[in-house]
């Protein structure tokens, strides 16, 4: 859960959305309205926050909160 709680205080402060908005299920895109450019910014503040390199291929498979922490989770 703490993992979580990074995670949702990256995107909270990245794009700028409702903290209550932010679920494990929460689509990026749909749900909390990022665009691609948004998606990019999101991207190196995660991977400058937790030390990790995101590929492209990875970047493409990230479609909601909880795919953001498994990934994280992952690294």
């Amino acid at each position: 859960m703490k993992l979580f709680n990074q995670v949702k205080d990256i995107i909270v402060s990245t794009l700028g959305c409702d903290e209550a908005l932010i679920t494990e299920t929460a689509n990026i895109k749909d749900d909390l309205g990022a665009d691609s450019l948004a998606v990019v910014e999101l991207v190196m503040a995660l991977e400058d926050a937790f030390s990790i390199s995101i590929s492209e291929e990875k970047l493409k498979e990230i479609n909601t909160v909880g795919d953001i922490v498994e990934l994280v989770q992952s690294k």
